[in-house]
C-alpha cells in the first residue's frame, strides 16, 4: 500500500512540473508548506509579485483563476495584457493563496514587440520537439508572450531561424512558435538567413528560406529593407548584411533609400529602425566602427528615437547617443540590444561608455507603446524569469 502512495506522489510531482516549463520541476522537501501573496503591484503590462513560500521551490502564478506562469524566487512576474482589472493569486500543490486585484490601464497607443537570435535548429539537440532545454531553444516560451497580446507589430531583430534559415527550418521551428503572430511580423533578417550550410535544410544560394518563408513581407530580395506606419510612428526595417544589398555606405543604394525615405516622413515626429548587427554592445570581442555607421547617421541627422538590433544574445540599453557613441540626451538615439528572442544567451564583456543596463540570463522581448510625441519600453520575461526593464521618453 505504501508503494502505491509514493507511486502516485511521484506522479502528482511529475504533472505539477509540467505546468509552465520545459524543464524538470525540482522535488520540495517533506515538511510543512506554505504559499503566501505578500504583494502585487502593476507596472505597465507586467504585474510584480513579492511570495513567500515554504515547502516548494517552484509555484505557480494564477491570473482570473488561470495559471500564468512561474517562478523559483521570492518574486515573479504576471504578463497581463487584457487591460482592467485582474485577480492575482500565487499556488503550489494543493495550496493557493490570498487574491490581491490589481487594476491595469490601457495602453495609450499602439504596442510593438521585439527580439532577435529566436528559433534553433530543428536538428540541435537542445530542440526537444520544439520545448526547448534548460538555456537554449526557448522559442515556444517567448512566442507565448506575442500570442493574444494586444500587439499591433512584431519585429523579428535578425537571425530569426537557425542554423542557415533554410525554409524547411522555418517550417520545423519559427512557424509553430513565432509563426503564430506572423500575420502582424515585420521581419528584418540577421548573417544567419543568410548562410547556405551548417544546419538543417541548408541549400545555397543563402537567405533563399527566408524570401521563400515571408515572402512579400520580407522586401524584395534585391534589398529587404523597407519602411511602414504605426500609429504616429515610422518605422524603418533595414539590413545590416551589407555585403547582400550592395553595401551600407553613404552612397550605397540602401543608404540612398534610407535618405529619401527618411525625407519623405521629415513630418513624422517620431522615427523607429531596426536591424541586426548592433552598432554598440559590450560584447566580448570588441568591434572596430560599425559598417552601419552611415545608416546611423543619416537616421540621427533625421532626429530618429530609437534602434533596435539582436545578433549579441543578451539584453542591453544605451542612453541617448551620437553614431559616434557620444552621450547626447538632447538628440540622441537610443539603442536596445534584445537577442533574447530563445536561441540561446552569452556573456557579456566589458561594458561599453553609455551602456545603462545589460542581462544575460533572461529570454524574452522588448515591448515599446509608441505614443503620440513620446514612448515606453518594457522588457517582458518568459515564464519563470525575475528580471524586467522599463521606462520612458520623448520623442525629439
Amino acid at each position: 500500500m505504501r508503494s502505491l502512495f509514493v507511486a502516485a506522489a511521484v506522479v502528482a510531482l511529475l504533472a505539477v512540473g509540467t505546468v509552465a516549463s520545459a524543464e524538470p520541476e525540482p522535488q520540495a522537501p517533506w515538511g510543512r508548506r506554505s504559499v503566501s501573496l505578500i504583494s502585487a503591484t502593476a507596472s505597465q503590462r507586467l504585474v510584480k509579485l513579492h511570495v513567500r513560500v515554504r515547502g516548494a521551490r517552484r509555484w505557480v502564478i494564477f491570473v482570473d483563476g488561470r495559471p500564468d506562469g512561474w517562478s523559483t524566487s521570492t518574486i515573479g512576474f504576471a504578463r497581463v495584457a487584457r487591460p482592467g482589472r485582474h485577480r492575482i493569486s500565487v499556488g503550489i500543490a494543493g495550496l493557493r493563496s490570498r487574491t490581491i486585484d490589481v487594476t491595469l490601464p490601457a495602453p495609450g497607443g499602439p504596442v510593438v514587440a521585439a527580439a532577435g537570435d529566436i528559433a534553433c535548429d530543428p536538428s540541435s539537440f537542445y530542440f526537444n520537439e520544439g520545448r526547448g532545454l534548460a538555456r537554449r531553444c526557448h522559442q515556444r516560451a517567448t512566442s507565448d508572450l506575442l500570442v493574444n497580446a494586444g500587439l499591433k507589430a512584431v519585429l523579428p531583430l535578425g537571425d530569426l531561424q537557425y542554423y542557415c534559415g533554410a525554409e524547411a527550418a522555418f517550417m520545423a521551428s519559427y512557424d509553430p512558435s513565432w509563426g503564430r503572430v506572423k500575420a502582424i511580423t515585420h521581419p528584418t533578417p540577421g548573417n544567419h538567413e543568410y548562410q547556405a550550410s551548417g544546419g538543417y535544410g541548408c541549400a545555397p544560394p543563402g537567405g533563399q528560406g527566408y524570401f521563400a518563408y515571408w515572402g512579400s513581407a520580407a522586401g524584395a530580395p534585391s534589398r529587404s529593407y523597407y519602411s511602414f506606419d504605426v500609429g504616429s510612428w515610422h518605422l524603418v526595417s533595414l539590413n545590416s548584411n551589407c555585403e547582400a544589398v550592395g553595401g551600407c555606405g553613404k552612397g550605397s543604394p540602401q543608404e540612398r533609400w534610407l535618405r529619401t525615405d527618411l525625407a519623405a516622413h521629415a513630418r513624422d515626429r517620431c522615427t523607429l529602425a531596426y536591424w541586426h548587427q548592433p552598432p554598440f554592445s559590450s560584447r566580448v570581442t570588441p568591434a572596430g566602427t560599425p559598417k552601419t555607421i552611415a545608416l546611423l547617421q543619416d537616421l540621427y541627422d533625421a532626429g530618429a528615437e530609437v534602434l533596435l538590433n539582436g545578433d549579441e544574445h543578451q539584453y542591453e540599453r544605451f542612453a541617448p547617443q551620437t553614431p559616434q557613441g557620444v552621450a547626447d540626451p538632447a538628440r540622441g538615439i537610443r539603442e536596445f540590444v534584445v537577442g533574447t528572442g530563445g536561441e540561446d544567451l552569452r556573456p557579456f564583456g566589458t561594458p561599453v561608455p553609455n551602456s545603462e543596463v545589460r542581462r544575460d540570463d533572461t529570454f524574452g522581448v522588448l515591448e515599446l507603446t509608441l505614443l503620440p510625441g513620446s514612448y515606453t519600453w518594457q522588457f517582458i520575461p518568459e515564464a519563470g524569469g525575475t528580471f524586467t526593464d522599463g521606462g520612458s521618453s520623448p520623442c525629439h
